[in-house]
């Protein structure tokens, strides 16, 4: 492995479960599908995937069971689901609705096939495929793991209550890549991690076939189905709430509000629909921003493929990483899929946003509507000529080259986590000789500050690729992030023999690594950004501190088992407790703000690997 594909190779991906208990209230009205029993409350399982440089990570959820105080199991997955964990970079999905007995949880159990997994990682700009291996070199197959709860904050499922329930999924704690072989080789310990509210929140979507439809009070129900099921599996049912400012797209016709919801009522039952949203656990229910229904449902009637545009000639684009869903219900992973649209083909960036086809740039995340060729081998193309296409946020990651009034020129580093040389940009300036330069690539900021901004500062950008053909400017940002403490990842390890001395400095207000431990491997840097930084050129390793922004969470690995520590001074004492009984350390993590002035990084989450001992606090 090249030392510096550590973190690039699988920076930060996390699965969340997010597991929702709320209280049977009897019909619609904010219930999760229909009244419980008594002694029933209703379990919403939710996932997502934080961003991170698999571009795919397809594997088999068997089982998701939450157990309670006095020994009981509850199962909370109806099937088994095989999903790609790095398509839900920045939302999670709802994937059950599951009734389960009232009672006190502290913990639960996960299990993961690999028997047929789909991995893939980035080396070299490409997408290369990968063998997954435990820590002694064995292929994995099903791996269960167990997640114990905070003792002070159990989950507590009464018949009038909602609490939540997070379980992450962290790939890059979890994975180790060396992509100098091929196929690349990942060794795997999966470490997952449960905690009562999670750390970040993102935009839920709900799937599944209508229901119902109440035209009173603005909402309807659906019958879950998540991963792109066949109809039958029962996961349950919830309801889904608009209001005024919902915007609706149906069968590729736009609504809004009340004229949306009129609508969706007129479609026949189990109409696939898919909305996206926020959960509000306080008030126990689903607020839709946005619902799709009908035709324009991804693999509903029309074959879809998502994905980044990395190249454009005329009316045909090149999509890099794609995930194609048939309308018969199957899903495909190719690495290029060429699409054909139209001059009249619908495009839009919301359901009530309509652009014009030449918006679909180098750069675009897309999701295209159309009918699908697979060819021959993994060749694929798509006929969007009559049908249409959604345009999805872009988001830039590079170094600022110098800011002027309304504008940043950074040096593009990276598109949607897809190294920037992977694009071909020509075609994208109004001649030759103004095509977008990743050197120099120009971000119209129009009135967002750029104060503090200086040349070299790493810096992030969410906004929109300028239509092709039309530039300088090359991009319209919408938004930039500001100077200060960077949001960063630090990443170490001490494979394969361990240690039993990984920090210098081990206290309640701090933690410092030890460098100059000589059992450290390949994993030794900080990640500010996209800019990768070997902690060996630093002038010394960086001290860790308790964050102020907010709660955190602090796990520990033993073995098979994780448990979650209360705060940073708790995960300290017990990790102490256990290197002093003679466990060893195998790999250690922590994101946070990182301040470079003073080489401080203010820890949000953190985690370690260690042996499992029977002494050690469980």
């Amino acid at each position: 492995m090249s030392i510096a594909r550590f973190l690039t190779a699988a920076r930060a991906a996390f699965l969340a479960l997010v597991v929702t208990l709320t209280g049977a209230c009897g019909g619609g009205g904010g219930s999760a599908g229909g009244a419980a029993a008594q002694d029933e409350g209703t379990v919403l399982l939710s996932l997502s995937d934080a961003e991170g440089d698999f571009v795919h990570y397809v594997v088999d959820v068997v089982s998701l069971r939450l157990l309670r105080a006095d020994g009981t199991a509850v199962e909370t997955l109806p099937a088994t689901g095989r999903l790609d964990f790095a398509a839900y970079t920045e939302l999670s999905e709802l994937i059950s609705a599951a009734t389960v007995p009232a009672g006190t949880y502290v913990a639960g159990e996960i299990t993961l096939d690999y028997a047929a997994a789909q991995v893939q990682v980035e080396a070299g700009g490409v997408p290369v495929d990968t063998v997954l291996q435990d820590r002694d070199g064995n292929p994995l197959g099903r791996e269960t793991l167990r997640i114990r709860l905070d003792d002070a904050l159990p989950l507590v499922v009464t018949r009038a209550r909602t609490v939540l329930l997070a379980v992450d999924f962290d790939l890059d704690a979890s994975h180790e890549v060396d992509t100098s072989s091929v196929p690349a080789v990942v060794t795997a310990a999966p470490f997952l991690v449960a905690e009562r509210a999670p750390v970040t929140e993102k935009e839920l979507r709900v799937r599944g076939p209508l229901q119902a439809v109440d035209v009173a009070a603005s909402s309807y129900e659906v019958r879950v189905r998540p991963w792109h099921l066949a109809p039958g599996v029962p996961f349950g049912s919830v309801t889904v709430h608009t209001d005024g400012d919902t915007e609706f797209e149906i069968d590729g016709v736009s609504f809004a509000g009340s004229d949306g919801i009129t609508a969706l009522a007129a479609l026949p039952a189990d109409t696939p629909t898919a909305a996206f949203g926020t959960l509000n656990p306080a008030d126990r229910r689903y607020d839709a921003d946005i619902v799709l229904a009908g035709s324009s449902v991804p693999g509903a009637t029309l074959d879809a493929v998502l994905g980044s545009v990395v190249a454009r000639a005329g009316n045909v684009l090149t999509v890099h990483g794609a995930t194609i869903v048939r309308s018969t219900g199957a899903v495909l992973l190719r690495e290029l899929v060429t699409v054909t649209i139209g001059d009249d083909t619908p495009v839009r960036r919301r359901p009530g946003v309509s652009v014009g086809t030449d918006a679909i740039s180098v750069g675009s995340q897309v999701e295209v509507l159309g009918t699908l060729d697979s060819g021959a081998g993994d060749a694929a193309t798509l006929d969007a000529t009559q049908g249409r296409a959604r345009l999805l946020a872009t988001r830039l990651a590079g170094a600022v080259v110098a800011t002027l009034p309304g504008q940043l020129d950074m040096d593009l580093r990276a598109i949607d986590q897809r190294p920037a040389g992977r694009y071909d940009f020509s075609g994208t300036g109004v001649s030759g000789e103004v095509d977008a330069d990743p050197s120099n690539y120009e971000v119209a900021t129009a009135a967002l500050s750029l104060a503090g901004l200086e040349p070299g500062d790493p810096v992030r950008v969410i906004g929109w690729v300028r239509d092709f053909g039309t530039a300088p400017a090359d991009f319209d940002g919408l938004s930039v992030s500001q100077p200060g403490p960077l949001l960063s990842r630090l990443g170490i390890g001490w494979q394969p023999a361990g240690t039993a001395a990984p920090f210098s400095v081990a206290n309640p207000d701090a933690l410092v690594v030890d460098l100059a431990n000589e059992t450290i491997g390949l994993r030794h840097h900080l990640l500010v950004g996209y800019h990768l930084i070997d902690l060996y050129d630093l002038d010394a390793a960086p001290t860790i501190v308790p964050s102020a922004a907010g709660p955190g969470r602090y796990a520990i690995l033993y073995g098979d088992r994780v448990l979650l520590a209360r705060d940073f001074a708790d995960w300290v004492a017990i990790v102490n407790r256990a290197l002093g009984a003679g466990a060893l350390a195998y790999g250690f993590w922590t994101d946070g703000a990182y301040d470079r002035d003073d080489n401080e990084l203010a820890a949000r989450t953190m985690g370690i690997h260690l042996t499992r001992l029977a002494t050690t606090d469980e």
